[in-house]
């Protein structure tokens, strides 16, 4: 049942469990990231992130920052986010850049030349949440082991 669940929550939502507020929420998911928003309550709002559902719910607790070393970067854990297409990771990069947000790990290609060859970007919402996008060269090498 457990499996079942996560599989379910990992093919049709994301969950982010801790904004400050429903206000932070709409300032960095609809308004920089360019998100549609869905259904909201005074606790909560749900977008659509390039297909997937993103509910962020208001909580006290908040994420503290830890990383993982890969590829010679600090990597922020945890982190959630979306696989894009090749030219929409880099219309979603530059609308990153016009909007003025920081990155913690600026654009770059992984694996260059090789078959995961792959774009990726990490930044922070409003609320300390780390989010990665990333596309792939070739789509089809997403699960591929190197």
């Amino acid at each position: 049942m457990l499996f079942w669940l996560l599989s379910w929550s990992l093919a049709h939502g994301l969950d982010v469990d801790q904004v400050r507020s429903v206000e932070a929420a709409r300032k960095f998911y609809g308004d920089i990231l360019g998100l549609t928003e869905g259904r909201s309550a005074p606790d909560w709002v749900d977008y659509n992130m390039f297909g997937h559902q993103v509910v962020a719910h208001v909580s006290p607790r908040l994420n503290e920052d830890h990383t993982n070393a890969v590829d010679g970067h600090d990597v922020p854990v945890p982190h959630f986010g979306c696989v894009l297409d090749w030219e929409g990771f880099d219309r979603l990069a530059a609308r990153l850049t016009a909007k003025g947000v920081k990155f913690i790990i600026a654009p770059y290609v992984r694996f260059e030349g090789m078959a995961g060859e792959q774009k990726t970007m990490f930044v922070k919402d409003n609320s300390n949440n780390n989010l990665e996008f990333k596309a792939m060269r070739n789509p089809s090498y997403l699960f591929q082991k190197q």
